[in-house]
């Protein structure tokens, strides 16, 4: 058997998605965009000019671009254009031989093609983990967030998530940047991820919590991305007890950061940080402001 013609449904609203069980946020420093297999063979069983392609088409992009402001790194899943039987596996018994069968429609679709600085890796099973080095090209960038849009939901959007949250990396399935056979299928997969394994949120919240915030960080991790983004160091190598100076966090940038911290009324300065020899110490520092107080839904240990 192969996928039946989809019939259009509407794209769902924020107010339309799931409860969360967790309140994770996607952080720019800790984040990967997985653009899971937009290719035109699957895009064809939909009519593309209805609903939900138009809509996952520009969400899509318009948290790309977020991304790509905020320096996440974007990787895409694809399926190869050709797989031999024994490569296709337990596959072909429920859906025949897939991209196999409409080799030049393997393509990622022209509406969201990659650019020269993604990564796209071949995808052999439903999950973008499964022999695609996905969890090792992660480890090695010091990220341990993913975000998520593409097709199909239920299918290698779940599996996907669920094996983020096996490997110990927090999934984000953006619910109005996903698609799927049916809405039924749609609000089953967001509904089993954010009650199971990872956040659903709708392209809008993603794209905020994306954005450079003002205000002084919420949290010791917060603060740690940011500095790690000034420095240009993966996450993992911007710890509580490092020097930030020692880092290469020069004068100008320490500037740069005392300006956006301080926007909203906080009370820091250069000296007060400087007097500081840890990360950890500007935290202790941070957290004792009062607007610092009034953002913080969590505190780092």
């Amino acid at each position: 058997m192969t996928i039946s013609r989809i019939a259009g449904y509407p794209m769902p609203h924020a107010l339309d998605l799931p409860d969360n069980r967790v309140a994770w946020m996607p952080d720019p420093a800790r984040a990967v965009l997985l653009l899971h297999d937009l290719q035109d063979y699957f895009l064809d069983f939909y009519d593309r000019t209805q609903s939900p392609v138009p809509e996952l088409v520009r969400h899509v992009l318009a948290i790309r671009e977020a991304c790509d402001a905020m320096g996440v790194p974007v990787i895409y899943s694809r399926q190869p254009e050709v797989q031999t039987p024994e490569q296709r596996g337990l596959l072909q018994p429920w859906w025949g031989p897939g991209v196999t069968a409409q080799p030049e429609r393997a393509v990622i679709a022209p509406e969201v093609a990659p650019r020269n600085t993604d990564r796209v890796l071949t995808k052999w099973r439903y999950s973008a983990f499964v022999a695609t080095g996905l969890r090792e090209l992660m480890r090695e960038a010091g990220r341990d967030q993913l975000v998520v849009c593409g097709i199909y939901a239920h299918i290698g959007v779940q599996t996907t998530a669920v094996d983020a949250f096996m490997h110990d990396l927090q999934p984000f399935v953006i619910g109005d940047a996903v698609a799927d056979f049916s809405p039924e299928d749609h609000d089953q997969a967001l509904r089993w991820i954010a009650g199971r394994c990872g956040v659903v949120m709708d392209h809008r919240r993603c794209i905020e919590s994306l954005r450079e915030p003002g205000g002084l960080p919420a949290s010791l991790e917060a603060l740690r991305g940011a500095l790690a983004r000034a420095v240009d160091l993966p996450l993992d190598e911007v710890n509580a007890d490092d020097n930030p100076l020692h880092l290469g966090l020069d004068s100008i940038r320490l500037m740069a950061l005392l300006e956006r911290w301080t926007r909203d009324g906080a009370t820091l300065g250069f000296v007060d940080l400087a007097e500081r020899a840890t990360i950890g110490e500007w935290w202790d520092l941070m957290a004792s402001q009062p607007d610092a107080t009034a953002q913080c839904t969590e505190t780092a240990a």
